[in-house]
């Protein structure tokens, strides 16, 4: 491990506290409960599925909300690294110090302008298709939402341990109504009801490599747009219209890598994932896809799949072709009538 590795950790945390501070409340009570719960957990080190004790996540609870008061008007920190101070949002520079000794850093703007940063383990790394991949394993320093992979700077990073725990929560809600579809199938073909915790670290294996197609496909739909996608995003003011062109970019990407790619691997399993958690804005735009029957693939819907699929990649681009045109008010109108840019 390099030098000074606590205080590394140390400044690193104390950034992500006070980005929190600023963005944690912007959530609704219910995401920010059960995100303040996980993040509890995490922090004092406590296995997924444990039960937590409420009186002391209560105190934390509170003791975490007086800390943030007196951080909502700091400032983020320069990180000590290798003798030298760096800039929080240079991961890039940061990570070339980092990544031989088996560290992994991560910083960047993410939805509603919310700054996110952590730090862990290298697990794995690769070069393919002019990006760089990287896997961390144990986080030592995260801020309260953990995002399992992100694209910056022609480098993936897929969290593992962010991505068990949303897998984990996914399948927690799931057991409490035990609802037929997509999720249903996915946690079954792991064997989830027979061993949970071993059927957790297979959907994590799985995952991670679904996560890594989608950051291709996000990296090729890059290629496509030009960076004034990425200016049109960091320029929003609202959240509908931020919501709306990320769903666009998503189902873009999806259509142009991870579906693509996971139907040649016939993975199933990750492909039934994938529709559980089609939701939101995305499922709205691709009602082709929504109502679209799972079960039919692998045996004899296969290649309507692909014909949706193919007509996706086509379509998803021209419209985000036709949102790079427009001002944010024509985009926050559009998001109230979505049937023109669907896909049905």
């Amino acid at each position: 491990m390099i030098a000074g590795l606590d205080r590394l950790i140390e400044a690193v945390q104390r950034n992500c506290h006070i980005a929190d501070a600023c963005h944690a409340r912007d959530m609704t009570l219910c995401s920010y409960l059960l995100e303040m719960r996980e993040f509890y957990r995490w922090e004092q080190g406590i296995p997924l599925g444990d039960t937590l004790a409420r009186p002391e996540v209560g105190a934390w609870l509170n003791a975490r909300e007086v800390l943030w008061e007196t951080l909502a008007d700091a400032s983020f920190g320069t990180l000590p690294v290798a003798g030298a101070e760096f800039d929080p949002f240079a991961s890039v520079a940061i990570n070339r110090k980092l990544v031989p000794h088996g560290l992994v850093y991560g910083a960047g703007i993410g939805r509603f302008g919310k700054p996110h940063f952590f730090l862990g383990r290298l697990a794995h790394r690769e070069e393919a298709d002019g990006l760089t991949v990287l896997v961390c394993e144990c986080e030592y320093a995260r801020d309260l939402t953990a995002i399992p992979a992100a694209l910056q700077n022609g480098t993936v990073v897929v969290r593992r341990e962010a991505l068990q725990q949303w897998l984990w929560e996914k399948a927690e809600a799931w057991t409490l109504k035990k609802t037929p579809g997509a999720l249903a199938q996915a946690l079954a073909a792991h064997g989830y009801a027979d061993d949970p915790h071993a059927a957790l670290e297979r959907m994590t294996d799985a995952e991670t490599a679904t996560l890594i197609l989608h950051e291709r496909g996000e990296h090729a739909a890059g290629k496509l747009l030009g960076p004034a996608w990425e200016e049109m995003l960091g320029g929003f003011k609202r959240r509908r219209p931020e919501i709306l062109a990320r769903a666009v970019r998503d189902n873009l990407a999806d259509c142009l890598v991870t579906l693509p790619a996971l139907i040649e691997r016939a993975a199933w399993p990750q492909l039934y994932f994938w529709f559980a958690n089609l939701d939101g804005m995305r499922e709205t735009l691709f009602p082709a896809l929504a109502t679209f029957a799972i079960e039919k693939v692998g045996a004899g819907g296969t290649a309507h799949l692909q014909d949706v699929v193919r007509r996706g990649a086509a379509h998803w681009e021209q419209v985000a072709r036709k949102l790079l045109a427009l001002d944010e008010n024509a985009i926050e109108a559009l998001t109230h009538n979505t049937e023109t840019l669907a896909l049905a």
